[in-house]
């Protein structure tokens, strides 16, 4: 007997599939084949040390040769060729929600995807740990590409499908979540946290802690209807992670307001992400999230440049 593929299955192929050829295809030509522009670092192994110039990361200040030499000097590490990326996945409920193009999981998934693709094809490991509603589940770092598709897979099933879930199980702790590549330490590398950051609890701590020892990339993933409400009359709003709902008049005041909040909850986001020393790029799902991608490096590579 052959197993038919559900319409769920199905679906989650198809987008597998087309995410592959955008990576492989359409975002590595723009990036020319440069991927660690994606997420700029140097590798784990210490080299040499030299002195100390305006610009350089504090974190590689070696302060035993600085005692001694009474300068400060910084030490250069040598680019690691098997390089470990691990990946923080936020798939709380608050994620299976989309008002454009794509919900903010599938935009998710291809910020996943675009780590995943661009690098699993040097050899380099890949891990990662995912939170959602009341659970956490670690993925062990291993190469390879089927190793990655196994974990797009997974990321794309609704929220309330995923090992038992249950969808309305409480908000998300996203600082909870971090604490596992915290504790215990992993190898030094690339560490990409993809979420909405509307998490309540308190993620800005562990998260600066993880920048200490890693390079960090936070992808925050935002839907239009999250920054403005449309005129639609009298809206029932539905908290996805608490299942709590609520009617709101969207006439023009409470559509400012609505902005306004919505406004200061996102420049909070940006602030407290720049506060913990992390690169931050924010995905829409009414943008092109690849051009969004290349416009990143190449802000990167410009600062780069400049010190």
């Amino acid at each position: 007997m052959v197993a038919v593929p559900t319409s769920t299955e199905s679906r989650a192929a198809e987008i597998l599939s087309r995410l592959e050829l955008t990576v492989t295809k359409r975002l590595d030509g723009l990036l020319q084949g440069d991927y660690r522009g994606l997420v700029p670092g140097h590798g784990s192994e210490s080299g040499e040390t030299r002195p100390y110039v305006a610009g350089d990361d504090i974190r590689h200040i070696d302060w035993n040769v600085s005692a001694r030499s009474i300068e400060t000097h910084v030490r250069e590490s040598i680019a690691d060729r098997e390089l470990e990326t691990w990946l923080l996945v936020d798939r709380s409920a608050s994620l299976d929600f989309g008002t454009a193009s794509m919900t903010k999981a599938e935009l998710a998934v291809s910020a996943v995807g675009a780590v995943g693709f661009l690098t699993a094809k040097t050899g380099n490991r890949l891990g990662a740990v995912v939170v959602g509603d009341g659970a956490t589940r670690v993925v062990p770092a291993r190469p390879g590409r089927n190793h990655l598709l196994a974990l797009l897979h997974g990321l794309l099933a609704p929220s309330s499908a995923r090992a038992g879930e249950d969808a309305s199980s409480g908000t998300t702790e996203l600082g909870a979540a971090l604490k596992h590549l915290v504790v215990p330490p992993r190898r030094r590398g690339l560490v990409v946290v993809v979420s909405d950051f509307l998490a309540a609890d308190a993620w800005e701590q562990p998260l600066r802690a993880l920048a200490s020892r890693h390079e960090i990339l936070a992808v925050e993933v935002v839907d239009p209807r999250e920054l403005e409400l449309p005129s639609v009359g009298m809206l029932t709003v539905v908290d996805p992670e608490t299942g709590r709902s609520r009617e709101v008049p969207t006439n023009r005041r409470t559509r400012e307001r609505y902005a306004e909040a919505a406004a200061a909850q996102r420049a909070d986001i940006a602030d407290r992400l720049r506060r913990s020393g992390v690169g931050h790029l924010q995905l829409r799902t009414d943008r092109d999230w690849v051009l969004d991608i290349v416009r990143f490096v190449g802000r990167r590579k410009r600062a780069g440049a400049q010190r």
